[in-house]
């Protein structure tokens, strides 16, 4: 797959801190790129650079096949955590002036906001100013104004924050929606939630070093551990809790489960398949749940930031 961004080994330090130690990642075109980290690991000042408002101090940048310079900051739409609309500008004005920075003509511009304001159905706030604005509605402009010139990649840092759960489903709608268009997305963001349901890519930077990268489905299999939820209904409880156990490795059940009065999380050995537990159970009690663990994001984040 052909990448439209790729850190090559870059390094950056701030008076006696290192904040990024030799990182290199390669963003597939027309992906959702998950970067992530613990507070404080290096992700922002990685966006910052790729935005080019610092410099690394060694290492390269490359867009689309080319070294990054300031003429791609048009190719690029960025919305921070901290945001930057001005308070007492009115919201209209602002987006047509924040549109024309990155190269967009007035009348295009009005056009593409036009088209963007009825979507989200915001189309009476274009009068209001900034500070009139709850910070939902703040975000709501802000990510209009970071996607409205269509660039090659977007950057959403914790592009959630302040929405609530309808609010934020639209926003990861149109996330979605960019991307299917051709967009290229890096999404960094402490929910892991998002990330299972948004990113095909992810890495994971810690103490300034990335420690993970790559497919979220590859990283997902190589931290399985053939373990299985299993809820049953049985009349003989102790009995075949006890049988089971005698066969396979249990440990506490760690799901809830609706009207079985058995269960067990159960870690099949190497030799083991979960056709043979599966066979095994069947001639136990009667199956009600059954399940393979898959290991989730949030696992993995804890997982490999604890040992690293």
């Amino acid at each position: 797959m052909e990448n439209l961004l790729v850190v090559d080994s870059v390094s950056k330090t701030f008076a006696n801190h290192k904040a990024l130690n030799n990182v290199s990642i390669s963003i597939p075109k027309g992906s959702i790129f998950g970067l992530l980290g613990p507070n404080g690991a290096g992700k922002t000042t990685l966006i910052r650079i790729i935005n080019q408002i610092i410099i690394p101090d060694s290492g390269n940048v490359f867009l689309d096949n080319q070294l990054l310079e300031p003429k791609h900051i048009s190719d690029i739409g960025y919305l921070p955590e901290e945001r930057g609309l001005y308070p007492k500008m009115k919201v209209g004005e602002q987006a047509l002036y924040l549109a024309q920075l990155k190269g967009m003509t007035k009348l295009d511009a009005k056009k593409q906001l036009k088209y963007w304001f009825e979507k989200f159905d915001i189309g009476e706030w274009w009068n209001k100013k900034v500070v009139e604005l709850s910070k939902g509605m703040a975000q709501k402009v802000q990510f209009i104004v970071t996607v409205l010139h269509r660039p090659k990649l977007l950057i959403f840092d914790e592009p959630f924050s302040g929405f609530d759960p309808i609010n934020a489903n639209l926003i990861k709608d149109e996330i979605l929606n960019l991307r299917n268009e051709g967009a290229t997305v890096i999404f960094s963001t402490h929910r892991m939630e998002s990330v299972e349901e948004l990113c095909d890519h992810i890495a994971l930077i810690n103490k300034s070093n990335k420690i993970l990268d790559g497919k979220l489905d590859e990283i997902k299999r190589e931290y399985q551990t053939n373990t299985f939820e299993v809820g049953l209904i049985t009349n003989r409880k102790s009995e075949t809790e006890k049988e089971i156990k005698n066969n396979f490795h249990t440990s506490k059940p760690t799901f809830k489960g609706l009207g079985d009065n058995l269960r067990l999380n159960i870690l099949l050995k190497e030799s083991q398949t979960s056709d043979e537990l599966l066979s095994f159970l069947v001639k136990k009690a009667k199956i009600q749940h059954f399940k393979e663990v898959i290991p989730s994001a949030n696992d993995i984040f804890i997982k490999s930031v604890k040992e690293n």
